[in-house]
């Protein structure tokens, strides 16, 4: 997938909707500073490129009662990464899985109620014909919550230290 180019509207629309996604996009008009057409030009191209998701709301699983968060590897038989991707899909348990190099072959984020439900899920993972070995570890305490504002401020960054700068010596400048 190729990245998205953003300049600095583009940043602040982000770091804004970060933090209130539910903003109507007549407020992220005024507090960005442009015509309410543009802010919406801005979000749907956001959107469509895949920078920007729909509705975006953050989710305390936590708060709804999954307290019990799982890092779990797979080790998986050969060429069966698709099959494995499927049967993960269908686990609502697994609510992120990547392909990785290194140890394993698929690292899965897991969220249950009860260490009794992360054990379930995990027997149903070992049952899968696909899956040689798995092995897991359970979050303790979160010491930096998922985030993208250092992520966004770097991109910022850049971009200002890209512009060419203005000569205040120059002729018309």
């Amino acid at each position: 997938m190729a990245a998205v180019r953003l300049d600095e509207l583009d940043l602040r629309l982000l770091e804004l909707l970060r933090g209130d996604a539910r903003l109507p996009i007549v407020e992220v008009a005024r507090r960005l500073g442009v015509a309410r057409a543009t802010a919406q030009a801005r979000v749907e191209r956001l959107i469509r490129s895949g920078a920007l998701a729909p509705g975006n709301a953050s989710v305390d699983l936590a708060a709804l009662g999954f307290e019990v968060l799982a890092f779990v590897t797979l080790e998986i038989a050969q060429g069966r990464l698709e099959e494995v991707a499927a049967q993960l899909a269908a686990i609502p348990e697994v609510i992120e899985a990547h392909g990785v190099t290194g140890g394993g072959d698929v690292h899965c984020r897991v969220v249950c109620r009860t260490h009794g439900e992360l054990q379930g899920v995990l027997l149903r993972l070992g049952q899968s014909p696909a899956v040689v070995r798995s092995s897991s570890v359970v979050a303790l305490s979160e010491l930096v919550h998922w985030r993208i504002g250092p992520v966004l401020e770097t991109l910022a960054r850049q971009e200002r230290d890209a512009r060419p700068r203005r000569d205040a010596n120059a002729p018309f400048g």
